[in-house]
């Protein structure tokens, strides 16, 4: 059961709400006769959303949905005191959450940026190596790819979240820099990439570095930002100075890795 609120953190999260509701319900009752009602909801909802978080981190959800768990609570209860709105509104949020996060709710990958800074040190790791095709797996808005892209070099993206893939398809297209595509990136081809690039989460790492050390070809390079992965020692970590202070963690494809 553990397992599959982790494969599917949503559920997990609603599991939360639901058990944590009746026990607040029975911590604050006897509080209803000597506390306003403005400060006896807020009382609640504070206790929902911690109780839900704390059960969130039982289940090890990923740590986002704790903080998903402990602001959902505090969320609806801002909706219900500001009186009789539009239900439109939410529905039209919950709909662009859902273009945007979804990988979040069925890959456990949320919605990471590569910052400039590192865009300029992978640009220079592709010259010093003489890369010219790199492929930037989950490639969020596609700032590294538009950044890569160009001078002899061939810069792609892979997106699967639909609002993310249109936002960055189009950047990229007035731009001109790049190429985008919406795919799984599971199912996409590697086999003739000099450079494949990732910033994911901890979670896929041990199936994607299964994928890639079987499918790109020997001397190309895998390079993943922040996250390692697991029993497999990288060839090198660089840690940038920028303010993140961002790590990468870079894996030659053919060389013997020790775990």
């Amino acid at each position: 059961m553990l397992a599959l609120f982790r494969k599917t953190p949503i559920l997990g999260a609603l599991l939360a709400q639901v058990v944590a509701l009746p026990v607040v319900a029975t911590v604050t009752a006897p509080l209803s006769t000597s506390v306003e009602r403005l400060p006896l909801i807020a009382i609640a909802l504070v206790l929902q959303g911690a109780l839900a978080a704390l059960i969130c981190a039982l289940l090890r959800l990923p740590r986002w949905w704790l903080l998903i768990a402990f602001l959902f609570p505090l969320a609806m209860g801002s909706v219900m005191l500001l009186g009789n709105l539009p239900a439109w509104p939410f529905g039209l949020a919950f709909l662009l959450l859902a273009l945007v996060f979804s990988n979040t709710t069925r890959g456990r990958v949320p919605l990471y940026l590569t910052n400039p800074e590192t865009a300029s040190v992978l640009k220079d790791m592709m010259r010093d190596r003489g890369a010219t095709r790199m492929l930037d797996l989950g490639c969020g808005l596609g700032g590294v790819v538009r950044a890569l892209d160009g001078e002899g070099r061939r810069a792609r993206g892979v997106e699967n979240a639909p609002a993310v893939y249109l936002a960055a398809r189009l950047m990229s297209r007035i731009s001109g820099k790049g190429e985008i595509r919406r795919g799984d990136l599971w199912k996409t081809n590697v086999a003739q990439e000099d450079l494949v690039y990732a910033f994911l989460s901890p979670a896929p790492m041990a199936a994607l570095w299964q994928k890639l050390s079987s499918e790109m070809k020997p001397g190309s390079l895998f390079v993943s930002n922040s996250f390692a992965v697991p029993d497999v020692d990288p060839d090198e970590i660089w840690e940038l100075s920028d303010t993140r202070k961002t790590r990468l963690f870079l894996y030659p494809i053919g060389k013997a890795q020790e775990g």
